[in-house]
């Protein structure tokens, strides 16, 4: 077995999207080759409605997947075809825009005023571009978990893992998309097939990626307590990206780590890329706009 080594460890940067949702972006335009087959990771979990409440009214898609897993709240989506639901707490949405879409996501609190949730883009292949919309809703109860004999809790939503097979079917990418709980002080190896491109979002409790048998703490840099003791090197609002490797271990700190694990098959084709509409070519993405200018974006197929 060998273990993945650890290639980068990026921190969310705080961005404006839609009508001026606040959100934490992990990886987005400019990462396409580190991180293919996946395009953007949007960390939306915020406890203020004022700054989540204007939503993401209409805008159009093309070329991609976008993949919305919520954990508190509800997130309302219409769009261009007619097709309409909500999605809350535990729920996924597969939406594949394809020769495109024009939709829109608008989030409501929990009584609490919490949205949280997450979204994730995934590229089509060049074969796959211009297939027909589709929409994928998961709701909450038909999403496989599994507890290992340690307590490692892991909600399996596409992909197979420990003998499960998440809900989500017939991805280009054939991705696998975990939600993994580890318990405090825990170490877990778990399996990531060597030929995919593999990354880690932590969002709860904090640990380590670094080789597990020698648990690496590292001090942080608190000026006001230059006392204060070390902590793990990955917390809250932390990606860590892999190398290749068959294996990935983790060394959960004192409270635990609950983090996203996602891998997929890279797709390695040009990437044309302008805001929501994602081709292989700068005549693709003219093409694309056009259309939405002239109004012959939506294909009826």
């Amino acid at each position: 077995m060998s273990l993945r080594p650890i290639k980068e460890i990026i921190q969310t940067k705080p961005t404006l999207e839609g009508a001026g949702v606040k959100l934490q972006r992990a990886f987005g335009f400019g990462k396409t080759r580190d991180f293919d087959p996946f395009l953007l990771l949007d960390d939306f979990r915020n406890d203020n409605p004022e700054d989540y409440v204007r939503g993401f009214p209409w805008h159009p898609h093309r070329g991609i997947e976008t993949i919305t897993y919520v954990l508190a709240g509800s997130v309302e989506h219409g769009d261009s075809l007619g097709n309409k639901g909500k999605m809350t707490a535990g729920d996924v949405q597969w939406m594949t825009a394809g020769s495109g879409i024009l939709h829109q996501e608008m989030p409501k609190g929990d009584s609490a005023g919490r949205m949280h949730g997450f979204q994730l883009w995934a590229n089509l292949p060049s074969s796959l571009k211009m297939t027909d919309p589709r929409y994928q809703d998961i709701p909450a109860s038909a999403i496989p978990e599994v507890t290992d004999d340690d307590g490692t809790h892991v909600r399996v939503i596409c992909g197979e893992f420990w003998g499960k097979r998440g809900p989500v079917e017939g991805v280009a990418a054939d991705p696998s998309y975990l939600d993994i709980s580890v318990g405090p002080n825990q170490t877990k190896r778990l399996k990531v097939e060597t030929t995919r491109n593999a990354f880690a979002y932590v969002f709860a409790g904090s640990g380590t990626f670094r080789d597990a048998s020698r648990p690496r703490a590292v001090l942080t840099e608190q000026v006001e307590k230059p006392d204060a003791p070390a902590v793990y090197d990955v917390g809250n609002h932390t990606l860590v990206l892999f190398d290749r490797g068959d294996e990935i271990v983790v060394q959960a700190g004192p409270v635990g780590i609950r983090f996203l694990l996602v891998s997929g098959k890279p797709i390695e084709e040009p990437v044309a890329w302008y805001g929501p509409i994602v081709m292989n070519t700068q005549e693709q993405l003219r093409q694309a706009i056009g259309e939405l200018h002239n109004g012959g974006f939506i294909k009826h197929h």
